[in-house]
């Protein structure tokens, strides 16, 4: 922070404020408009909140110009090649990576919480056979306070750590439900001698018939998946579970408005959207040639899915590291090649066309989290469910953070009144 003031004056009326202009550790600076309407009577307008701090925190660092993610300070590369994700959970919770004791209690701790009540089950089972199950989750995590409401006390820190360590915990489990509800399938028991990864793919996949086999470069792949998706600073959906939370709201309601902001096809549907255009693609008969032509027309309605990104002006650093991991596992689970093999080839042609490199429109993580799952053989109505259950850690992250502040208060956006003026009753 520093002492430094920014005076703003009304030349109508001569009334002035004095704003304080604020420094992060990285980033740049800011205006702090907290004084700007009890002195001048004006406030700010900012759609979409893109010019707008709404808060501090110390989670997770954004430089969109040069591609650059941090989360408590570690580089996400760092974190994929060397973390598993319940070190970057512990990471993000926490502020500091654990020693092996305090992995080891922390990941025991998360594994005596995969267990559901067995009438969320029933809570479950009660939703239509076709539901989507991104609605199944939305519902289900709402109500879990309504089963788990013995530290729902948002001011006891000790609360909001149990809250934190159940929803890390069953967030896979309930996952898992939906999907098997969605498919008629009959609901799995967490195996708590597997990793936390291992767990899901078994709740997912096992049938009780037989032992399900891990394929630990399926395993590895959901990992990295993770880890790339379980924080992304102030986005839609982190930005509503603060907001939710700033009234009080318990944190299970709080990451329940999270998903319902997720859910969105302009942000968690957007590797959904790439699997769709590809298809598309694939069916038309096009050739990759005709497809980069019609991307460039402005006349051409078509746009390139799961390229460039609102943030990141240059390269998505997820990107990079997801698409090594992308090619490692086609190679290795010889997928649905066709489809993979025009996603390679967009990609490349992409990558060497002077049009798309001027104007930074790289592929990003969406581009290949999308063929990752699909070759995992997750199905895309589960997509948006798996970011969910990445993202679910650092929402709750947020949340704790949120009321370890002395500055947050309740979150009430101000608006430009354009309707009617002050009219009477007609008669």
């Amino acid at each position: 922070m520093t002492n430094k003031t920014l005076t703003l004056t009304d030349n109508q009326t001569g009334k002035t404020a004095e704003l304080d202009l604020l420094e992060g550790t990285h980033g740049p600076g800011c205006i702090s408009l907290k004084n700007i309407y009890k002195d001048t009577g004006y406030f700010t307008y900012d759609p979409g909140y893109s010019m707008t701090g709404s808060c501090k925190s110390g989670i997770t660092f954004i430089n969109g110009e040069e591609g650059i993610l941090l989360h408590r300070g570690y580089p996400i590369d760092q974190l994929a090649e060397k973390s598993s994700y319940l070190e970057v959970c512990y990471l993000l919770l926490y502020g500091e990576l654990p020693d092996k004791t305090q992995f080891d209690h922390f990941s025991d701790t998360i594994k005596m919480h995969t267990m559901v009540h067995e009438n969320i089950r029933d809570f479950i089972s009660g939703f239509r056979y076709d539901a989507h199950p991104m609605a199944m989750l939305v519902g289900t995590v709402g109500a879990l306070s309504s089963f788990y409401h013995d530290s729902l006390d948002i001011n006891d820190p000790k609360h909001r750590e149990i809250s934190a360590h159940r929803l890390i915990a069953k967030l896979p489990t309930i996952a898992s439900y939906c999907y098997r509800h969605h498919r008629g399938l009959p609901f799995m028991y967490p195996d708590n001698n597997l990793s936390y990864v291992e767990n899901f793919l078994q709740l997912m996949f096992a049938v009780p018939a037989q032992s399900y086999q891990q394929n630990p470069v399926a395993a590895k792949a959901l990992e990295v998946m993770l880890i790339l998706h379980a924080d992304h600073e102030q986005n839609a959906s982190t930005s509503t579970v603060r907001l939710a939370g700033s009234s009080g709201a318990n944190p299970f309601a709080s990451i329940a408005a999270g998903v319902a902001s997720l859910w969105g096809p302009a942000h968690g549907g957007a590797n959904e959207a790439v699997i769709n255009m590809l298809e598309a693609i694939e069916q038309s008969g096009e050739t990759i040639e005709t497809t980069i032509a019609r991307a460039k027309d402005k006349n051409d309605p078509f746009r390139l899915m799961g390229f460039g990104h609102r943030v990141y002006k240059n390269f998505d650093p997820r990107a990079k590291i997801i698409a090594k991991l992308c090619h490692e596992l086609l190679d290795e689970l010889d997928g649905d090649q066709p489809l993979f093999k025009l996603a390679r080839e967009l990609e490349e042609a992409t990558l060497a066309d002077e049009y798309f490199q001027e104007r930074r429109l790289y592929p990003n993580v969406d581009f290949y989290s999308g063929i990752i799952l699909r070759a995992l053989d997750i199905p895309m109505n589960m997509f948006t469910v798996m970011f969910a259950m990445a993202r679910t850690v650092g929402w709750i992250s947020h949340w704790s953070e949120m009321h370890s502040d002395p500055e947050y208060r309740i979150g009430r956006p101000r608006q430009i009144y354009t309707g009617h003026a002050k009219r009477d009753y007609p008669g």
